[in-house]
């Protein structure tokens, strides 16, 4: 049986990331009566387009770790990249959730995030070109 301890992990992670913004969307939607749309709310733009970019590139990120990860891929490498994007993602979701906070979460957390696809994609040709 293939493991995939680190991806998995960070899936789960992840995945809790996702429902978190998922409930705040919520959260807003039932605050401000808006159904579709962002009603004309910066706070409801705000959460959706967090919990969007999230969509958007936790699965690439996840990809990417797993196809490293199942064929041996450098273990400090994915453990690093891993850690850097849920990191990332947090502090990219924390800007996004919640009002008047510091635009330099949003700045780290994209930040991280992209390292972390830089270092997964690196980890990844290494792995397959030897």
């Amino acid at each position: 049986m293939i493991t995939l301890p680190i991806t998995s992990i960070t899936a789960v992670l992840a995945g809790v990331i996702i429902l978190l913004l998922t409930i705040k969307v919520i959260q807003f939607r039932r605050r401000d009566g808006v159904v579709m749309g962002d009603g004309d709310s910066r706070s409801m733009a705000k959460a959706i387009r967090g919990h969007a970019n999230a969509v958007e590139q936790l699965p690439i990120a996840l990809i990417l770790m797993g196809l490293a990860e199942v064929q041996d891929g450098d273990r400090f490498m994915l453990i690093l990249c891993a850690t850097a994007l849920i990191v990332g993602r947090i502090l990219h979701g924390v800007y996004f959730a919640h009002d008047g906070v510091n635009w330099r979460f949003r700045f780290f957390g994209m930040a991280l995030t992209l390292l972390a696809q830089i270092g997964l994609l690196i980890t990844l040709l290494i792995t397959v070109l030897g």
